[in-house]
């Protein structure tokens, strides 16, 4: 089955590169003296937003995921970066209350009040149709996307700096028409979206902020079938180039 097309973009400009404005360089975008928290930290978008915050020049940044091995791997990019920024990792599965607890404690013992957390952990189940999908893949979406979002949200909030800003990495997929294949995705990451909103409106003292990054190269769009968005020079403003074969 092909994919629906991509519907137009709600901004008047569409990016696939970087370009000076959004430059973690610019001293108007500055970190300094940030300390920075980010779930999934270990590979793709977590990864990449770690790095533009070493480039900004944050104090500290800790990283929290599943797999030892890749955030150490990610704690010496980061440090090459930036050799003034303090960076740690803590091991956790989000889906373990008590592990991300300890996460968020270790790296505010460490690192400081958290002034930006980027809640970017997240699970894609097996692109299938919903009456086809494994019972156990489909609602690990709703273990890591929602179950995991909330452990963090509340790890994170005794740590909160004031005025601390949360950025919970989202999809569009959760707000465009059905795409056949990814009900477990859109269905949790609307929940997730939901829920954020829901923090805001309790917690006016945080600024919560639900992002749509598009289609970013990673082990996550690898699984989807979606060619990645980011580093292209092609135009996506309508459709993709060309129809994809998600399942037969």
């Amino acid at each position: 089955m092909a994919t629906p097309e991509i519907f137009p973009a709600y901004t008047k400009v569409w990016h696939s590169e970087p370009y000076p404005a959004i430059s973690p360089t610019k001293p108007e975008l500055s970190a300094r003296g940030k300390v920075v928290i980010i779930t999934g930290g270990g590979t793709g978008i977590g990864a990449g937003a770690a790095k533009a915050f070493a480039q900004a020049g944050a104090a500290g940044i800790g990283i929290i995921g599943r797999r030892e091995n890749f955030l150490i791997s990610s704690v010496a990019d980061i440090s090459a970066v930036s050799s003034s920024t303090k960076v740690e990792y803590a091991v956790a599965d989000l889906t373990n209350k008590r592990a991300t607890e300890a996460a968020f404690k270790k790296l505010a013992n460490s690192l400081g009040k958290i002034d930006i957390f980027i809640s970017n952990a997240g699970w894609l189940s097996k692109v299938a149709p919903l009456t086809d999908s494994e019972d156990d893949d489909w609602w690990a979406s709703f273990d890591i996307n929602v179950k995991g979002s909330f452990n963090a949200i509340r790890a994170f909030l005794p740590y909160a700096a004031p005025n601390a800003t949360l950025l919970s990495i989202n999809t569009a997929i959760a707000t465009l028409p059905p795409m056949p294949g990814f009900s477990a995705y859109a269905a949790s990451k609307i929940a997730s979206a939901k829920m954020h909103e829901y923090l805001q409106a309790e917690h006016p003292e945080l600024r919560v902020v639900n992002v749509q990054p598009g289609v970013v190269k990673s082990d996550m769009n690898i699984k989807s079938g979606f060619p990645a968005m980011d580093d292209r020079k092609s135009t996506y403003h309508n459709r993709l180039e060309a129809p994809l074969t998600l399942y037969s």
